[in-house]
């Protein structure tokens, strides 16, 4: 049992960190305010090599694990870019798993090299209104034709769907009443974003706003037969290899985006003076400040192990749930505290803790509420009755 990293993943953690210097706070906070996609951030990761870091080498990546993927995008969280830095390129680290184990030797060649060199860009397209996270139940259709399949319907909480080229779409290929089993019936496909069949709608929300979340409403749009993932009606259980790694590399950021937090209200703890004194020197500020750090640290812990069963090939499902929720509730605590530190300037943007306190929250919604993940751990680990 080791804690500590090896050199190589250490390296890789010190080269994020310094490439990120490029990108200060003042870089995220602008583009926080214009709601514009961080185009030369996310060119600088690509022309560096790092958005292939979890991909095959054979097609261009660097071979490397979700270990590595993860000190990465939790590297680039706690420099300060948060979850909008981390965001723009979320997908391309992990989110052609299903066609590296599922794909042909074509779909790679075609799908993988464009996604590490930054050359295209894709959303993951599968929830759906009035669904949730009851995927079995998507409506989306894709109907059989001659050389391929008609899509229609609807999606909604598709992220930079409106700077992406291509789509990983789950859509249904069996009406629902005509399934033998609740995960049979869907299919994965690796498309072009045809704009010219799909309207997409911009969300606005809360934070985050330099990636765009969005509703797209589907007509008719084209897909070839060669751009299905697998089996027809295996697209559910296809898309589950992609769950657990996703879940860890947000928890991973979530930490980040805690880390710089408390970094920030440390700071301002040592230099805002009050009666003559820091304010750091009171323990009404030192206490919730450590704690979070200490609660950060033990979410690392289990995001990194985590991880590391998931790159041994054995199944991570308890331990990625269980990271995401850690991570996801003691980095809110820390952008919170760290709001409260600052007082009055924590509300002022030119600080960025409220920047961080927006962003927190979404480790906290997505992919999974920490409520569902509490009901899987209770039925996994404590084996009570299934709650839902």
């Amino acid at each position: 049992m080791d804690f500590s990293f090896t050199q190589d993943q250490q390296d890789v953690r010190d080269a994020i960190l310094k490439h990120c210097t490029q990108y200060p706070d003042d870089y995220w906070l602008e583009r926080d305010r214009e709601g514009v996609f961080p185009e030369d951030f996310y060119r600088s990761l690509a022309d560096a090599g790092w958005l292939g870091i979890a991909m095959p080498t054979a097609y261009g990546g660097s071979g490397l694990g979700i270990t590595e993927a993860t000190i990465m995008m939790q590297a680039i969280a706690e420099s300060g870019a948060g979850m909008s830095g981390a965001s723009s390129v979320h997908i391309n680290i992990f989110g052609l798993q299903p066609i590296i184990l599922f794909g042909t030797e074509g779909q790679r060649q075609r799908a993988i090299p464009g996604i590490v060199r930054g050359t295209d860009k894709a959303c993951f397209a599968v929830t759906e209104p009035n669904v949730g996270l009851n995927t079995t139940q998507l409506k989306t259709r894709a109907e059989r034709r001659e050389g391929g399949y008609l899509v229609n319907g609807e999606k909604i909480w598709i992220s930079t769907a409106q700077v992406a080229n291509k789509m990983l779409l789950l859509a249904r290929t069996t009406p629902l009443d005509q399934i033998k089993r609740k995960t049979d019936g869907l299919s994965l496909f690796y498309t072009d974003f045809d704009r010219a069949k799909i309207e997409t709608r911009l969300i606005h929300k809360m934070g985050r706003h330099a990636v765009d979340s969005n509703m797209l409403f589907i007509e008719d749009l084209w897909i070839p037969e060669e751009d299905r993932i697998g089996a027809e009606g295996e697209g559910f259980k296809i898309i589950l290899h992609g769950l657990n790694p996703e879940r860890v590399l947000l928890a991973g950021e979530a930490v980040g985006l805690g880390r710089a937090a408390i970094r920030v209200a440390a700071r301002y703890a040592r230099e805002r003076i009050v009666f003559d004194r820091p304010i750091g020197q009171n323990q009404g500020i030192q206490h919730p400040l450590a704690k979070c750090w200490a609660q950060l640290e033990a979410a690392n812990l289990m995001v990194m192990k985590a991880a590391t069963v998931f790159d041994r090939g054995e199944d991570c499902g308890v331990e990625a749930n269980a990271a995401k929720y850690l991570a996801g509730e003691f980095a809110f605590e820390a952008c919170h505290t760290a709001m409260l530190t600052l007082g009055g300037m924590g509300y002022a943007q030119e600080y960025h803790v409220e920047r961080y306190l927006r962003e927190s929250l979404i480790p906290r919604i997505a992919p999974v509420s920490p409520h569902m993940i509490l009901n899987f751990l209770a039925e996994k680990v404590l084996e009570l009755p299934k709650s839902y």
